[in-house]
């Protein structure tokens, strides 16, 4: 009864959602208007060449795929011939699927989570199992694949307290989502516990770690880093390319409005101590790019767009390109980490973590207190309250090279100590493959 309801006041507000992700996000994101039919469980049956079911794995945007993708490619190279069809929800997901994979899986969007949307996508892709990263948990979709005997399996899971108390307000819908799930894979004994407080049967809870750990850089983005550091660490107002003449630079990763505004601000203050310091600004939405633009149009600030790539010495580079983030985190002295300022719940650390490259973070990190307990406990990162603080902090490690590179240092021990998630994720995965026909 209570998945009736609730499919029920979906339906009832599908026009609303139509119109917010037609509409109101396509004007902003062309991408959002593409593929639309595929929001409805259209999903083409040419994505796939052979009669082997899919492996679906269901990302639900770019942080999920960047997440996944040392998971999915360690599966791949263990099974070269199987099939993988990755689902998201927003187009740069969808973007960052294609950069990571190529043509090697089939991508498309999730559709929304109206009953005979998901019965149609089921029935269409026929999937050999779903695996869910974190807590993507759609009632429809895991009640028709449970039904369908389609095994669902919740990987990287994560829930907050407070997720957790918003599934407790809606518990019979809840009890259906975790009598769906065929295994969990969680990130630690706590997370593992409050999806066992809602219902979740203990013995389909495993604790395996989080697969954002694992990470490591691949010799292609060692050397893009190379040439990143050349093109913007060098002062090229000195007569010398001496290490002497390097600029302290700063990457400000997935900022989001107002953030922005707070992030250029802390610049400001750092130029005055250190006048060749670069910023590397880096939006998290495509649909700031030209808004961030503006904003240091209107600035005193000298600023050239990466996607042009004529960069000549200005005071902050706009990083207006796609699938570059990692790179550039590792061609800076330090980062911060963007939705952290303002109430977002921060972004991912381990990105830049990874290259040796330390954090600074601002006081709300909530989507990531599995991490940064962590990588703050062994200081790999440093947490401040506001822009005033971020600029000092910035100031502060311009000035101390060592402690800058201490802070990079302890970053990247903080990855190595938590790694091998992968490795207990594909164990599970490889019990739920169907045998080769």
């Amino acid at each position: 009864m209570a998945r009736i309801f609730y499919s029920l006041a979906l339906i009832f507000i599908s026009p609303l959602i139509v119109f917010y992700l037609y509409i109101l996000r396509g004007k902003k994101n062309q991408g959002y208007r593409a593929h639309f039919k595929e929001r409805f469980g259209f999903v083409s049956k040419s994505l796939f060449t052979t009669k082997t079911k899919p492996l679906v794995f269901h990302c639900a945007s770019v942080g999920e795929v960047l997440a996944a993708t040392p998971l999915i490619k360690a599966l791949q190279k263990a099974h070269p011939n199987l099939n993988i069809l990755i689902t998201c929800n927003t187009p740069t997901g969808r973007e960052q699927i294609l950069n990571q994979f190529k043509n090697t899986v089939a991508c498309s969007y999730l559709p929304i989570d109206f009953p005979f949307a998901t019965a149609r996508f089921l029935k269409r892709i026929k999937p050999q199992a779903l695996c869910i990263l974190e807590t993507e948990l759609w009632p429809n979709l895991m009640a028709i694949s449970h039904k369908k005997n389609i095994p669902i399996l919740v990987i990287n899971a994560r829930l907050s307290e407070k997720s957790q108390q918003g599934y407790q307000k809606v518990a019979k819908l809840t009890h259906i989502i975790m009598r769906s799930i065929t295994v969990l894979a969680s990130h630690n004994k706590a997370d593992a516990g409050r999806f066992i407080e809602l219902g979740l049967e203990t013995s389909k809870s495993y604790v395996t770690g989080s697969i954002k750990f694992d990470i490591t850089p691949s010799e292609e983005q060692l050397a893009k880093v190379l040439n990143l550091k050349q093109l913007y660490s060098i002062n090229k107002n000195s007569s010398t390319e001496h290490i002497n003449d390097e600029r302290f630079v700063w990457v400000a990763g997935s900022t989001h409005p107002v953030e922005h505004e707070l992030v250029l601000a802390a610049h400001q203050e750092l130029l005055k101590k250190q006048p060749n310091a670069l910023l590397i600004i880096a939006p998290r939405h495509p649909e700031q790019f030209d808004k961030v633009a503006e904003l240091l149009t209107q600035s005193p600030l000298s600023f050239s767009r990466r996607s042009q790539n004529n960069y000549n010495n200005e005071q902050v580079l706009l990083a207006d390109t796609l699938g570059e983030l990692q790179c550039l985190y590792g061609a800076a002295n330090v980062s911060f980490i963007g939705g952290s300022l303002i109430r977002r719940g921060g972004h991912n650390p381990l990105e830049s973590a990874a290259f040796s490259v330390g954090v600074i973070t601002g006081p709300h990190t909530y989507n990531f207190d599995h991490v940064y307990p962590e990588l703050i406990k062994l200081k790999g990162a440093v947490m401040v309250d506001n822009n005033d603080e971020l600029a000092k902090q910035l100031i502060t490690f311009s000035q101390n090279t060592k402690a800058c590179q201490t802070l990079g240092i302890k970053a990247a021990q903080c990855v190595a100590k938590n790694q091998g998630a992968i490795q207990k994720t594909l164990t599970i995965i490889h019990q739920y493959l169907e045998p080769k026909p």
